[in-house]
């Protein structure tokens, strides 16, 4: 019996076997606020072009590098992992969620650092809202080959509606003090992360 034709899943109703049979959830049934949500995105930093990932300074992410990015959010936390390769070796970069997908363009389309309780003034640099809990931060220093790995794990997992959209590379580690927190220089490199 084919349990996915339509006079099938009309008979089962609102069924808790409709969710997995017809791939759909009736109207009024729970959400299990626990489900676990993965992302992986594995690119090169290229120049212009379709992305994900884009290089705006070659000599700092030079194209041909490469970027994975995982995120799984689960129960009451979000844990992401950022790694690279062939960027410049023996160098700290500062890295972080941004609000808006890369574009082809320039690193400032992807927006300001994703943050779960929002500043209300932007740009946000107050340590209260600029902070490794409240965004998620992915600084990391290049070994002699221009590897480098870094994991975030924040208390929070991201509202449906407002979700993180891309990493940021930045040229400088991020700063954590009064007035110039959560600042990491310019933006070489960016990759687009469905999050």
């Amino acid at each position: 019996m084919n349990l996915r034709t339509p006079a099938w899943c009309a008979l089962l109703g609102a069924t808790a076997l409709m969710v997995t049979a017809c791939g759909g959830a009736p109207q009024d049934a729970e959400v299990d606020s626990t489900a676990q949500q993965s992302v992986e995105v594995s690119a090169t930093y290229a120049e212009g072009g379709d992305g994900p990932a884009y290089t705006y300074d070659t000599e700092l992410v030079p194209a041909g590098a490469t970027v994975e990015v995982s995120s799984t959010s689960s129960g009451d936390e979000t844990t992401t992992t950022l790694r690279v390769s062939g960027l410049l070796p023996d160098r700290t970069y500062g890295a972080h969620a941004h609000t808006k997908p890369c574009s082809p363009a320039a690193g400032d389309e992807a927006g300001p650092h994703y943050q779960f309780s929002q500043d209300p003034v932007t740009p946000s640099v107050d340590p209260a809202y600029a902070n490794p809990e409240n965004e998620i931060w992915l600084d990391l220093t290049t070994d002699a080959n221009g590897a480098g790995e870094a994991t975030s794990t924040v208390p929070w997992t991201f509202p449906e509606d407002r979700r993180a959209a891309s990493v940021v590379l930045h040229e400088e580690p991020t700063a954590t003090h009064a007035g110039h927190a959560g600042t990491a220089g310019g933006r070489p490199g960016c990759v687009t992360v469905d999050f």
